[in-house]
C-alpha cells in the first residue's frame, strides 16, 4: 500500500470443497490476502499486487482477465453484515439482474434456493418485501451469504464473518459455514482459534517479520493445531 510492503512470500494451495482458515495476530496481512484473491484490492487506492493467483488454470492477475466474472465466481463476506437498504427480495434480485437473470420464475427460484441454503427461507418467506435492515444481525449476515450464493460462486471469502455477532448468532453462522463444506471452497479469516480448529480442513498461520506479514506455517488443521512444526506457531497457539 503506497509503497509499503504488508505481505510477502506467500505461497499456498486452497483445496476445492474445503474450508481453509487464515489465523494470526491483527495487522499481519490476512485480510489483504483475502482481498487479493478476487482482486477487491484493485479498489483500494495505492495498492499493488505482485505474483499470481491461480483459479483453476487461469491467473486472475493476467492482462485482460475478466474481473467482473471473477467476483461472480469468488464471492466475499465481510466482517460486519452489509445488506443493501432495500427489501430482502431486492437484496437478492439486484445481483441476479446484474448478471442478466430477468425471468420472474427463475428469479423466484434462485432466491428461494439461496435463502434455503442459509436457513433463512422459513424465517422470511412471508416478508420478502420487508426491509433487510429490519433483520437481526445474524439474519443480516446470513442474507449477505445468500446474496453471494445466489450467483452460484465456486469460492467464498469470509473476513471474520462472526466477529460482529452475538454468541448465539455466531453459532448459527458457524454451523452454516460447516454446511457449505463440499459444495463451496471457503477461505475464512478468523481470530477465534477454537472456531478455526472446529471448522477448518486446512489452516495457515501468519506473523509479522520486520513489519511485513508472512506465511509461517500451512497444513491440515488438525496437524497444525496439535503438532505445529514452527516455534512461532506453537507459541501463538499456546497464547505465549
Amino acid at each position: 500500500y503506497h509503497g509499503q510492503t504488508v505481505l510477502s512470500g506467500v505461497s499456498l494451495d486452497i483445496y476445492k470443497g474445503c474450508i481453509t482458515a487464515l489465523i494470526g495476530p491483527s495487522g499481519c496481512g490476512k485480510t489483504s490476502l483475502l482481498l487479493a484473491l478476487n482482486r477487491l484490492s484493485d479498489l483500494v487506492p495505492g495498492t499493488r499486487v505482485r505474483g499470481s493467483v491461480q483459479l483453476g488454470e487461469h491467473n486472475v492477475y493476467a492482462a485482460g482477465f475478466d474481473v467482473r466474472a471473477l467476483r461472480q465466481r469468488v464471492g466475499m463476506i465481510f466482517q460486519k453484515p452489509n445488506p443493501f437498504p432495500l427489501s430482502i427480495r431486492r437484496n437478492l434480485e439486484l445481483p441476479l439482474r446484474e448478471q442478466g437473470v430477468r425471468r420472474p420464475d427463475e428469479l423466484a427460484h434462485r432466491i428461494e434456493c439461496a435463502l434455503t441454503d442459509v436457513g433463512l427461507w422459513s424465517e422470511v418467506r412471508d416478508r420478502l418485501d420487508a426491509p433487510a435492515l429490519g433483520l437481526s444481525g445474524g439474519q443480516q449476515q446470513r442474507l449477505c451469504i445468500a446474496r453471494a450464493l445466489v450467483l452460484r460462486p465456486e469460492v467464498l471469502l469470509m473476513d471474520e464473518p462472526c466477529s460482529a455477532l452475538d454468541p448465539l448468532s455466531s453459532g448459527v453462522v458457524e454451523d452454516l459455514i460447516v454446511r457449505l463444506r463440499g459444495s463451496y471452497t471457503v477461505v475464512i479469516v478468523t481470530h477465534n482459534l477454537a472456531q478455526a480448529r472446529r471448522i477448518a480442513n486446512y489452516a495457515a498461520f501468519f506473523w509479522m517479520t520486520e513489519r511485513v506479514g508472512q506465511l509461517i506455517e500451512f497444513g491440515q488443521s488438525q496437524r497444525l493445531f496439535e503438532s505445529p512444526r514452527d516455534e512461532l506457531t506453537a507459541a501463538y497457539l499456546a497464547g505465549a
